[in-house]
C-alpha cells in the first residue's frame, strides 16, 4: 500500500496559523512554529481580556453613579440600598447612562428615594 501524503491538510493547517499571525513583529508573523505560539497566547489574552472587560466597565459604571448620586446628596452604597430596599431593579449599565445622560432623571430617582 502506498504511503499517504499529508501535505494538503498539512499546509492548510500552517496557512491557517500564519493568516491569524499577520501584523506580528519578527518571526512571529512569518515562521510557522514562533506564529504557532503567538497567535495560541494571543488567544489566551483575548479570553482572559473579554472577562477582564465586563470587570473594567462596571467599574466605570459604578464611578459613574457614585459621582452622580454624591451630586444629589447621597452615595452610592445609600443609593443602591435603598434601590434594593424599595424593589426598584435598574442594572448598573442603566444607572450610570441614566446618570450620564439624564441627569435631571436620576436626580428624580434619587429624591424619591431620599424621601
Amino acid at each position: 500500500m502506498p504511503r499517504a501524503h499529508s501535505s494538503v491538510p498539512t499546509r492548510h493547517r500552517r496557512k491557517k496559523i500564519l493568516k491569524a499571525a499577520k501584523g506580528y513583529w519578527g518571526g512571529k508573523h512569518s515562521q510557522f512554529k514562533a506564529a504557532k505560539e503567538q497567535v495560541e497566547k494571543g488567544l489566551q489574552y483575548a479570553y482572559r481580556d473579554r472577562r477582564n472587560r465586563r470587570r473594567a466597565f462596571r467599574t466605570l459604571w459604578i464611578a459613574r453613579i457614585n459621582a452622580a448620586a454624591r451630586i444629589h446628596g447621597m452615595n452610592y452604597s445609600t443609593l443602591i440600598d435603598a434601590m434594593n430596599k424599595k424593589n426598584i431593579t435598574i442594572d448598573r449599565k442603566m444607572l450610570a447612562d441614566l446618570a450620564v445622560k439624564d441627569i435631571k432623571a436620576f436626580g428624580e430617582l434619587v429624591s424619591n428615594l431620599h424621601a
